[in-house]
C-alpha cells in the first residue's frame, strides 16, 4: 500500500444542505487525513477550466453551472491508497447504485447531485489538487 493524496470536493449541493461535516467525518472514519480545506466558490470559466476533461460529453454545460452555482468544500485527503479509499467511500456516481453507508448513498439525491467529487487517478489528483491549492496551503 502506498501513501497518497487526492482531492476530494464537496459540492454546491452538500454545502447547500450543511452536511458539510458530515461528510468529513465519513471521510475520516475511513482513515483519510484531510491536510489541507478551503471554501470556495468557482466562476463559470474554473468551472469549465476544472472539468475540461468532460467537453466533448452532452452533460458538460450543466457540470459547470452545477459546480459553480454555489459555494464548495475543496480538500486534499492524505492517506494508504488514498485515491481508491476515497472513492471507495464516496460510492458510486449514481447514489441509486451507491452501496449503502457511502456517502453518495447517504446524502445524494441524484446523479448531477450527487455531494462529492473525488480524484479517480494520481494522474487526476496531480492537476485537481494545485488546481484549488498551493504548496504552503497543505499541512501534514
Amino acid at each position: 500500500m502506498k501513501r497518497e493524496r487526492t482531492l476530494s470536493m464537496i459540492k454546491p449541493d452538500a454545502v447547500q444542505k450543511n452536511i458539510i461535516g458530515r461528510v468529513i467525518v465519513k471521510l475520516e472514519e475511513a482513515g483519510l487525513k484531510v491536510v489541507a480545506a478551503k471554501m470556495v466558490r468557482l466562476s463559470k470559466k474554473e468551472g469549465q477550466q476544472f472539468y475540461a476533461i468532460h467537453k466533448e460529453r452532452p452533460f458538460y454545460n450543466d457540470l459547470v453551472d452545477f459546480i459553480s452555482s454555489g459555494p464548495l468544500m475543496a480538500l486534499i485527503l492524505e492517506g494508504e491508497d488514498a485515491i481508491a479509499k476515497n472513492r471507495e467511500v464516496m460510492g458510486a456516481t449514481n447514489p441509486k447504485e451507491a452501496a449503502a453507508g457511502t456517502i453518495r448513498a447517504e446524502f445524494g439525491d441524484s446523479i448531477d447531485k450527487n455531494v462529492v467529487h473525488g480524484s479517480d487517478a494520481p494522474e487526476t489528483a496531480a492537476i485537481e489538487i494545485p488546481f484549488f491549492f498551493n504548496e504552503d496551503e497543505i499541512f501534514e
